[in-house]
């Protein structure tokens, strides 16, 4: 047993100022605590920020690779088209006549410009005409690879891009052919033009390939062969060389996938690869970045910070050791003046000495207490009103509910909700809802929610007083137990200003910057609704589908300047928008390609509409540089019926037309019906899947 205090006051004396061993244990979990809350809180930041970092770089990769692999594929398909319209001009006897042939093709001044050299050969295989920029060569400087993709496009009678040709880098070409068919479809002859791989018109590396010091880009054959590498030494190599897209490329050929519009991404241990598939030609793009030093905390320029952090998280333990030490001290005087405390009775504690702290309040409280009960209530009273002066001047709304009924509100929530304090209070909080269905449905969300974790959060519309939505984030919880009528608290934010601005960043996925119009992901959207719409027997789901491609506008675009074709394009959105805004709407689908949608128009107005825009692209002749430009429209026109089961079809059907109106002579419409577009979609099927 311990001696009295007031049988050795030495003794009291001696220890009034020591710690106890609780002010020492309480010392001890005081740093303990602050070290471990510290280095878990350090810990899960680090490894947080570490996957955060992996799926963000992760994410802007797969959108890289797939806009560079649209931005190649559409570089192939402009090269085939301008090969194509070259097609279109020559005869079969001009095939037998060099000197008209190469009159024909000096006429087109731009594919001759635009390729490094035009190849001609006959159906037999003999090469009628040899350019190379733009000058007649002897048949036997022609390179044998060459010669064999003239005779296998001859074979195979479709256009085709070949494997690079040449051994070195800066030699490496690709042959672009396209058979040469009379007007029955039997085939004449064939046409081909060769670019280098590291030509502007195809693979420019300032434009496709930047630069990081963490990854590398590459772009390569179904083979395996590269095309464009971040470092041009490595150009015509083997993709089995290269780190991380090595294993990549084998997992995929593993899996025989056929190649894809879209990217797919995979997370290695030391690196990030992602994928992304052109279906004609069958290359794929590739982004390969090195994560091995971001996964690792500590290391590099971050190692100084977490010693530092380490340092800051020591001083801050000291600094709470030392405060509990202050703050428990009084637990000291408790310790030796408690017992004499328990002995005296309420006459003998005037006499005690009066100690600062928590030993005279305990004094107190044992000489007064009737009298701090009324203090209680009283102070209850002031702490309510001034919990409501704290909820009304809180950032956010604060909503509690006993039974479905509002029971206390803030300032905040009633202004967001657009109602006054009295209005909500004792109201019954369906009267936010514009359906009594829809405060059922977000009343079983809440419940599945409290019964699992206790809480609720997600974001819910409201309707406010005026009868606008206000989109609100909602974080509720449970007050007692989760039976009928009990209590639940409710954190208001108001979001409505954030869901407009994902609503505008939503618009701009669906629509072209330059003439504002929808762009070709908006038209498909739009046209899988209409579809959709006809396939449920909705009113207005028949339609027809004009394709337009402008014709002589690459001329204007290389002799006026891109910012005079910016412009033209703009003039032309505004034209059509302005044609078909009662009847329709107008989409961008790439280049100098447009096209509009007329819902619940028949096939003879949906022809006058097409017939009129281009009439309407005719007449117009832009000037710019001194120079008027002649301007045309060839348009396809395909009717929305049940011919035509989804939008592939659709937009393949309408090409065709367009491609039609092209190949008769350009400035013209062409109709394209259900039965011929299965036909040639079904021989494009085949053709991709040979």
């Amino acid at each position: 047993m311990s001696p009295s205090p007031q049988g050795h006051p030495g003794a009291v004396a001696s220890f009034w100022w020591a710690p106890g061993a609780m002010v020492w244990r309480l010392m001890l979990v005081a740093a303990l605590a602050v070290a471990l809350a510290g280095g878990l809180g350090a810990f899960i930041v680090a490894q947080a920020s570490g996957q955060e970092t992996v799926q963000r770089l992760a994410a802007q990769q797969n959108d890289e690779v797939e806009m560079l692999a649209r931005l190649l594929a559409g570089k192939v398909e402009q090269s085939q088209r301008l090969l194509a319209s070259v097609a279109a001009g020559i005869t079969p006897s001009m095939v037998e006549s060099p000197a008209a042939l190469e009159a024909q093709l000096h006429q087109g001044l731009q594919p001759a410009r635009f390729f490094d050299s035009l190849l001609v050969a006959r159906s037999n295989g003999l090469l009628s005409l040899y350019l190379r920029h733009g000058r007649v060569q002897q048949a036997g400087s022609l390179d044998p690879a060459e010669r064999d993709g003239l005779r296998r496009a001859l074979a195979d009678g479709k256009p085709q891009v070949s494997e690079p040709i040449a051994e070195h880098t800066s030699e490496a070409r690709l042959l672009f052919t396209m058979p040469l068919h009379r007007e029955d479809g039997s085939l004449f002859g064939v046409i081909g033009g060769t670019l280098r791989l590291q030509s502007q018109a195809l693979l420019p590396p300032a434009l496709a390939l930047p630069l990081r010091a963490d990854s590398r880009l590459v772009v390569f054959t179904r083979d395996g062969t590269i095309l464009a590498h971040s470092q041009p030494a490595r150009i015509l190599g083997r993709v089995r060389d290269e780190p991380g897209l090595a294993q990549a490329y084998a997992d995929w050929q593993a899996r025989a996938q056929a190649i894809v519009d879209g990217a797919q991404t995979q997370l290695q241990p030391a690196h990030i690869v992602s994928m992304a598939g052109m279906p004609l030609p069958q290359w794929m793009v590739a982004r390969v970045s090195d994560v091995q030093v971001r996964a690792v905390p500590g290391q590099g320029g971050s190692g100084q910070m977490w010693w530092m952090a380490a340092a800051l998280l020591l001083l801050i333990a000291l600094g709470a050791m030392l405060c509990m030490a202050w703050v428990a001290q009084p637990l000291a005087v408790l310790r030796h003046r408690a017992p004499q405390l328990l002995q005296a009775g309420p006459s003998a504690l005037e006499p005690w000495p009066r100690a600062a702290g928590e030993v005279d309040a305990l004094v107190d409280v044992l000489r007064s207490l009737g009298h701090q009960r009324a203090q209680l209530r009283e102070q209850h009273t002031v702490l309510g009103v001034r919990f409501q002066a704290i909820l009304d001047h809180a950032p956010v709304g604060i909503v509690i509910i006993r039974s479905g009924v509002f029971e206390l509100l803030n300032r905040q929530a009633c202004h967001m909700l657009g109602y006054s304090l009295d209005a909500l209070r004792g109201q019954h909080a369906s009267m936010l809802h514009a359906s009594v269905a829809d405060y059922q449905h977000l009343e079983r969300q809440v419940r599945q929610a409290f019964t699992a974790h206790g809480a609720f959060n997600g974001d819910v519309c409201f309707q406010r007083k005026d009868g606008g939505p206000v989109w609100v984030r909602v974080q509720g919880h449970a007050l007692g137990q989760a039976e009928e009528g009990v209590g639940s608290v409710w954190i208001l934010e108001d979001m409505t200003a954030e869901r407009e601005a994902l609503r505008q960043q939503d618009w701009g996925v669906r629509h072209d910057p330059l003439t504002l119009l929808a762009n070709r992901a908006g038209l498909e959207l739009r046209l899988q609704n209409l579809l959709a719409q006809r396939q449920e027997g909705a009113a207005g789901g028949v339609g027809v589908l004009l394709f337009l491609d402008l014709d002589h506008f690459a001329v204007l675009n290389d002799e006026a300047g891109h910012e005079a074709g910016n412009d033209v394009l703009r003039h032309v959105a505004r034209l059509i928008e302005t044609q078909v805004r009662q009847i329709g709407w107008a989409a961008r689908v790439g280049g100098d390609e447009f096209a509009v949608v007329l819902p619940g128009c028949t096939h003879a107005r949906g022809l006058a509409v097409a017939e009129q825009l281009r009439a309407a692209l005719q007449e117009w002749e832009p000037a710019y540089q001194g120079r008027s430009f002649t301007l045309g429209a060839s348009i396809g026109v395909v009717m929305l019926d049940t011919g035509l089961a989804n939008v592939t079809e659709v937009l393949h059907a309408a090409d065709m037309a367009c491609y039609a109106a092209k190949r008769k002579g350009r400035n013209r419409v062409e109709v394209m019906t259900a039965a011929v577009s299965r036909i040639e979609h079904a021989e494009f099927k085949a053709d991709m899947t040979a």
